[in-house]
């Protein structure tokens, strides 16, 4: 009998990555490359059609390796499929006015939300799909795997060898997935040096290395000015801690960005305090190194921290605070976005946030019609994650109101912390979110809803609070939701003796159900009321960017 073996080849993936690396060589283009001969070796290592991924972080970019990709020449290359967590600078969107990109996987697109949603409308640009990080993060290493990724990092020495400082964030993600795959891993550096302090990417794990001629942008994104806090959010902020994090007795949680969530780590030290909640609530975080923490840690309510990333002008600060946030042998942090958001995902209790637009089940997403904004961590961070079978008090309470007591599992808290109003005086809450008619313009199977209603536990406004947890029907649920979104149309359209009745279970519950005074809700309450302030709670150790400064 006569049997017939198929040769297979088993190694094309690296057999094209040495054809890549065998064309630059003879091009004289080795491991350190000159910067001003980077168009040339993306044009010789990047093929039409390739994944490419740019280190574009919610703060650390790639900056000057995707202003090369984008003034490379689309006869050369062209159809790219880009996989990025954060399109944040122009030169992200660049490339596919230019044509040198065609497809985009990526989670958030804040500040080029604008550009990017102008894109989809005339079908210039052909979006995979809005992802959250961790999605993302897992597809780099199923079915989105790069084939090249640009990344930075603070500094290599001559090996190759990168230090990526307090902001690592998504770079070992991005590596890792790219350097064990037959991928190329280009790398620009701020600057070479003899031996880096620690080595968080190994030299055998990157081909190119680029000294660029200015320093990586880091967007100083967590930073926010006490002096801009309201009144408003700062009553908002005194309804979350006594009616959400007191009862519950939250000690694991997120913050989302924003000035309401600022108002409650500045009120910390001073409201929480007087209602005895130190070492109550609030102690261990997933979080980006806030400045508006900087209060609440000297206060003794932190214990820690574990960020996504790092802030600028916190680097001293944090080096001096080692017992809360992690850091390494040489005094600096190491965050990564994928730890920090499985923790946020899997070991917090509560994740509070804001959104541009809630609907009447109490689904809210941050992409409308013009303004694209993606998601980011929100997926995860405001999931009840099925997965977790560890428990705490507050979590075990959220799943007794869910279920009337019996409970086989807990509830995470995901708290939508929203004025009724935005900017322009858009209402916040609408009978039909933007996300469908972007469905339709996306051509995608969903629409792109960043948190689902079901995983809603708790809606905050300036009216109260909503416990979404306690109702026991569709009707009971839409009718919290409108009453507590005040001289919206949704909230106008209330049924008055229904949301009477829900007042009178506690399902929603006004700042007088509290026993806040809300004449005391201003300024006065903030631990820290400028930026000045906070460089002063710091000792000094906290240096502002030159923008927030205005003494």
């Amino acid at each position: 009998m006569n049997t017939t073996i198929n040769e297979t080849t088993w190694d094309t993936q690296k057999t094209k990555r040495l054809a890549k690396i065998h064309a630059a060589a003879e091009k004289g283009l080795k491991k350190l490359v000159p910067n001003d001969r980077v168009v040339e070796l993306l044009e010789t290592v990047i093929a039409r059609e390739d994944k490419v991924c740019i280190e574009g972080n919610n703060q650390k970019q790639a900056d000057f390796l995707s202003e090369c990709l984008s003034q490379c020449n689309p006869d050369v290359l062209n159809n790219l499929h880009i996989l990025q967590s954060v399109l944040a600078l122009p030169s992200h969107i660049d490339i596919f006015e230019k044509g040198i990109a065609s497809k985009v996987d990526f989670s958030f697109a804040g500040p080029q939300a604008l550009r990017l949603a102008k894109l989809v409308q005339k079908q210039q640009i052909h979006i995979g799909s809005i992802h959250t990080y961790l999605e993302l993060y897992g597809r780099y290493f199923i079915d989105l795997t790069p084939n090249v990724c640009l990344i930075t990092a603070h500094s290599a020495d001559a090996n190759g060898n990168l230090y990526t400082g307090s902001n690592t964030e998504d770079t070992p993600a991005i590596v890792e997935s790219t350097a064990f795959k037959s991928g190329i891993v280009i790398a620009q550096v701020n600057e070479l040096v003899d031996d880096v302090p620690r080595v968080d990417i190994p030299a055998d794990w990157v081909d190119f290395v680029i000294v660029a001629p200015r320093p990586n942008y880091i967007e100083p994104l967590f930073t926010r000015d006490p002096a801009q806090i309201t009144d408003v959010q700062i009553l908002m902020a005194m309804m979350v801690i006594k009616g959400i994090y007191a009862p519950y007795q939250i000690k694991r949680l997120n913050h989302g960005i924003g000035f309401n969530t600022a108002a409650i780590e500045l009120l910390l030290p001073t409201y929480a305090e007087e209602l005895n909640l130190k070492g109550k609530i609030c102690t261990n975080w997933a979080l980006n190194p806030h400045p508006t923490m900087i209060p609440a840690i000297e206060s003794g309510f932190v214990e820690s921290i574990h960020s996504f990333g790092s802030e600028v002008g916190m680097d001293d600060y944090i080096q001096q605070r080692p017992d809360v946030f992690f850091t390494g042998s040489d005094g600096s942090m190491r965050s990564n976005r994928a730890f920090s958001q499985t923790a946020g995902l899997y070991a917090c209790d509560l994740f509070i946030g804001s959104t541009l637009q809630i609907d009447l089940q109490g689904n809210s997403s941050t992409a409308t019609v013009d303004r694209i904004a993606g998601f980011g961590g929100a997926p995860n961070m405001g999931s009840d994650p099925h997965g977790r079978r560890h428990s705490s008090y507050g979590y075990l309470k959220a799943g007794q109101e869910a279920t009337d007591g019996r409970v086989i599992k807990g509830r995470k808290l995901v708290v939508q912390l929203v004025e009724t109003f935005r900017e322009n005086m858009n209402p916040v809450f609408v009978e039909e979110l933007d996300a469908w008619q972007l469905q339709e313009k996306m051509g995608s199977d969903f629409p792109p809803i960043m948190i689902y209603g079901d995983d809603v536990t708790h809606i905050v406004t300036e009216e109260g609070i909503a416990n979404l947890l306690l109702c026991r029907t569709p009707e009971e649920r839409e009718q919290a939701i409108r009453g507590v979104a005040g001289y919206t149309a949704i909230g106008m359209e209330r049924d008055h003796e229904k949301v009477k009745e829900l007042r009178a279970r506690g399902i929603i519950q006004r700042p007088e159900d509290f026993g806040i005074d809300i004449s005391k809700a201003n300024r006065d309450l903030l631990a820290a009321k400028s930026v000045k302030d906070l460089v002063r709670w710091s000792n000094g150790t906290y240096a502002p960017p030159s923008r927030f400064r205005n003494w």
